[in-house]
């Protein structure tokens, strides 16, 4: 496989401006797709990403959650709406048809906080995919499910957000040989791992998780440089993911709209949400320290970070 050179970004995009005469249509729909009962019932990731599309200053989130979870996803976010999948594994017949009909009406699409782990949801995961007329972020449980897939390859807008274990698990299946351990190596990992999923016709991009977090969309790379410690527990990610489809529904351009004067692209939201998602994180370890982080703090601390990165720019 050839190794390209990769062009390094150093700059943020800036926020768009918001529309004063907006309402929650303007600023998008984001549908998450997670949850699971068996063998652990996993509710909180799909909650906490919801969450965070919404403070990201997404207008809209919608859940796409097992029946039986539905009534405490949104006991846990009454600010959502629910799709009750009628089976608890999501991806039988009736559950899947449900979901690509919510598709229609969604802005950005998040899929696999919470998914679980069974081969089942592989079908599910393969849908979404190939929605290439909706942006969407492959997180968790999803990305298990790309690397089961090796002779497919994805139209873009599409953001996968593995952590190194995963980007290791979708390498070996993929035939990528690099490192993504190897903090020398991590923008060429990410960069492989873009390419060789992208069928063309729009981006793939790779936010590859970890201390200093690579963006990726196989031409170009960004890299976030501050460790933050705090961040290192459970649920920052599925935060990190839903943020990614918030900014996605407000600012990507829209399939058969207008077009926007302040659109970006997958890879400038992608770099976008993470330095967000970090600001968010950095605020909250100025306050309290290295430890003691609740996913849904760092959530309910987006919308001070993004104002901070609004007036910093």
């Amino acid at each position: 496989m050839t190794n390209p050179e990769l062009e390094q970004r150093h700059a943020v995009p800036t926020f768009p401006p918001r529309r004063r005469d907006g309402h929650k249509g303007t600023f998008g729909t984001t549908l998450v797709i997670g949850g699971c009962t068996a063998p652990r019932r996993m509710l909180g990731g799909p909650c906490l990403a919801a969450r965070a599309a919404l403070r990201s200053g997404g207008g809209l989130a919608v859940l796409a959650v097992p029946e039986s979870l539905a009534t405490a996803a949104l006991t846990i976010l009454p600010e959502a709406t629910a799709l009750p999948l009628p089976i608890e594994e999501v991806c039988a017949g009736p559950a899947l048809d449900l979901v690509q009909d919510a598709a229609i009406g969604a802005h950005a699409i998040v899929c696999g906080p919470g998914l679980g782990g069974p081969r089942e949801i592989d079908r599910l995961v393969g849908m979404v995919a190939d929605l290439e007329d909706r942006p969407r972020v492959l997180d968790a449980d999803a990305l298990n499910s790309i690397a089961t897939m090796p002779e497919r390859s994805y139209r873009g807008p599409l953001i996968l957000t593995p952590h190194p274990g995963e980007w290791n698990r979708m390498a070996r299946s993929l035939g990528i040989v690099d490192d993504a351990m190897d903090d020398a190596r991590r923008p060429a990992a990410a960069a492989a791992l873009a390419r060789r999923l992208d069928a063309g016709g729009g981006p793939v991009v790779v936010v590859l998780k970890g201390d200093r977090t690579v963006v990726s969309d196989g031409r170009r790379f960004w890299r976030h440089e501050i460790a933050n410690p705090a961040l290192a527990t459970g649920g920052t990610g599925d935060v990190l993911a839903g943020t990614l489809g918030g900014l996605l529904a407000q600012f990507h351009p829209r399939a058969g709209a207008p077009a926007r004067s302040h659109a970006l692209d997958a890879f400038e939201i992608a770099c976008l949400g993470v330095a967000m998602h970090a600001e968010a994180g950095n605020a909250w370890r100025e306050q309290h320290g290295d430890a003691g982080l609740l996913a849904h703090e760092l959530a309910d601390a987006l919308p001070a970070a993004r104002q901070r990165m609004v007036h910093s720019s």
